[in-house]
């Protein structure tokens, strides 16, 4: 499993990279909506896969009796999701705003302060 997750990680940061060398503006905010989920799966994938054992430990015991998750990563994960949503929410906002006023999504005709 980890081969394939390995593989799908790398394909997410081409396609974010590629995306966020466009030049519209919104492709670039794509770009890091795709980075920032690379990135999210690399962090889980390299915690290793655990599948059917909870992060927990059985009360009255001091360890785990078996396998259990991780739930350090998990808890990175949940946290960089939610700051990632407050920062495509702000960008999104951004873009609106830059739109209304330039009237295009170039990058290049954004360079000028003058409209």
């Amino acid at each position: 499993m980890e081969p394939i997750m390995a593989i799908v990680v790398g394909l997410l940061y081409a396609a974010a990279v590629y995306m966020m060398l466009r030049r519209s503006i919104v492709k670039l905010v794509i770009g890091l909506m795709l980075l920032s989920n690379a990135a999210n799966l690399l962090i889980f994938t390299s915690a290793g896969i655990t599948r059917g054992a909870p992060p927990l430990i059985p009360e009255g015991m001091l360890s785990p009796d078996g396998v259990v998750a991780d739930p350090l990563p998990q808890a990175l994960i949940l946290t960089a999701i939610v700051i990632a949503f407050g920062v495509l929410a702000f960008a999104v906002v951004l873009i609106h705003r830059a739109y209304n006023i330039i009237h295009t999504d170039n990058l290049d005709h954004m360079k000028d302060t003058d409209t």
